[in-house]
Order: C-alpha cells, then structure tokens, then sequence
C-alpha cells in the first residue's frame, strides 16, 4: 500500500476537537490519515463514518478498519452524504465532519490513474472510474472553446486558447489517450517555463476538476453539512488552490450572517438566523511539516462550528 501522509493532522485534531463518545464523518477517506487520527482518540462508544467516491480507497478501508465495530464505510461522493449516511435514525448527527479536498497523493503516485503527467499512463483522471466520461473520451468531443473556457476557469491557466488549439490540432491526427502525450502536446504550446513548475499543471488540474465535477460537488457537501451537524459540532475543510478555498470562505462567511431580508429587524426566524460560527483564522501547514511533506505547501485549513 502506497504510504500517505495526512497534511495538517494536529490542527485538525485539534479543531474537530474530538471526544471518546463523538461521532464523526470522513468525507474524504483517501488513505485513511486523518481517519487513523480520529479513531486514536475515540473510544468505545465513539463513531466514525468515512465515505470516499473512489472505490480502492474505499477498498484500503475495508481492510484497515472493516473490523472495527466504530467504523462505518461507505462508498460515494461527499455531495450526496446527507443520503449516504441516512441510517435507522435519520435525525442522527455528527459532533465533525471533515473534508479534505482534491486529488490523494496515491491517485497522484499511480500511473494508472491518469492524474498525474510525471508518469505514462492512460487518460482517465475519474476518482470513481466506473463512472462517467473519462478525460481521454471528454477530450476526444469537447469543442475547442468550452475546452479553453474549462482551462481558463479551473486551471486559471493564462495560456487557456494556446493550448485548447494545440489540443484540438493534435487530436485531429490521433487521439489523445496518454498522460504523457498530453503533458507533451500542453508544454509545446505553452511559452517560456515557469521556475518550479511543470507547464501542464494547471491544464491537468482544471480537465480533472471538470471530469469529476469537483467544485459543484464541494457546493453541495458543504450545503448538506448544515443539516448534518449538531449543535457546536465543528466543519473542517482542507483545501489546495484558490479555487475550492474561495467556495469554502463564501460558504463559512455566508452562514455566519444573519438572513439580509432580515437583518436588523426583531423576531428573526431561526431558518433565517446565523447558523455558524468561524473559528479562527485559515490554518496552513508549517515549514517543518511542508519540509517533511511538500503536498501541505498549498493547503489551508478553515474551521466552522454549528450554532444552536
């Protein structure tokens, strides 16, 4: 099994402040570092359910923890978690919930995956890939416009029209069906090189945001954790680039406010009163752990906690 290391474990140890009894959801389960973290401090009578839409992670769960009497593992995307974790007890919620966004580093570290340009494999990019299009069969339709627009807007990739047109010239001759030929065909057509970056990073990232439709899902979990934690129960979420934080701020900020319709008036009804409450500031890993783990470079940690 390929080692993971989880970014930012002691703050968010800290932050889900975790109890013996608690009941916990993982709603990104990856390798289990964080869900190794969580079941230390639980005890007997604690819960913790862990759901992952990617079916080897949820794979690796079953065999660390389909043993433990405290563990719950599903498979599915955290977007639809309020149905996926629905039990005998609907009304049942969770004392945290935790979400660590993006791509794994053992999805990344696998060739066959197709996330990663480092190393030869084929073009799938699909975190569940038994399920919709793969980036090889999405890159063999999209039109050369929407191909830029998805760079542009998920990859916030400058070079955006460049590379869609080199994309679409070089499919005309064969499919593209390769990391590697991709990475290729994305760094012939991109000017210059930026220091500490390979140039097709951000094409890579916005065609696997799109495949997986990342961002409409991270709206939607975090929509449904409104309803799924109870009172003072704390919402971790751990992203990578500016694009998943900047939903995360907006949905935190947005829930700590009163509804504008009723602002200032007496009597506020309580669907229209705040329903969280930050805590602290964004978080970001240390030098001593970005030296010893250099995905925790980019991560930021935000913390919220239900209001009564």
């Amino acid at each position: 099994m390929i080692e993971h290391v989880p970014v930012l474990r002691e703050e968010v140890l800290e932050s889900l402040a975790v109890r013996e009894e608690g009941r916990y959801l993982d709603g990104t389960f990856g390798r289990g570092g964080h869900a190794a973290a969580i079941l230390e401090r639980l005890g007997a009578a604690g819960e913790l359910v862990v759901v992952d839409r990617d079916p080897v992670a949820v794979e690796a769960a079953r065999a660390q923890y389909g043993t433990d009497a405290r563990v719950r593992i599903i498979q599915g995307n955290f977007a639809e978690m309020q149905a996926l974790t629905e039990g005998a007890d609907n009304a049942q919620t969770f004392d945290g919930i935790l979400l660590d966004l993006g791509v794994s580093s053992p999805q990344l570290d696998d060739p066959e995956r197709g996330f990663s340009f480092r190393g030869d494999g084929p073009l799938d990019m699909r975190m569940d890939p038994t399920r919709g299009r793969s980036a090889a069969e999405w890159l063999r339709a999209v039109g050369e416009r929407n191909l830029a627009d998805v760079i542009f807007r998920y990859g916030e990739e400058r070079h955006s029209r460049r590379i869609a047109r080199a994309i679409v010239a070089a499919r005309a001759e064969a499919p593209i069906d390769r990391t590697s030929r991709l990475a290729d065909i994305v760094a012939s057509a991109v000017p210059g090189r930026e220091k500490g970056k390979h140039p097709a990073t951000r094409t890579f990232q916005a065609i696997r945001i799109h495949v997986n439709a990342e961002l409409d899902s991270l709206s939607d979990g975090l929509e449904q954790t409104i309803e799924l934690l109870a009172p003072g129960g704390r919402l971790c979420v751990i992203s990578f680039h500016s694009l998943e934080d900047r939903i995360v701020k907006r949905f935190m900020r947005g829930h700590t406010r009163e509804d504008e319709a009723w602002r200032g008036l007496p009597n506020v009804p309580p669907e229209a009163r705040a329903r969280l409450r930050l805590v602290g500031r964004a978080r970001r890993a240390t030098a001593a752990e970005i030296a010893d783990n250099p995905r925790s470079r980019s991560a930021v940690l935000r913390v919220a906690e239900r209001l009564s």
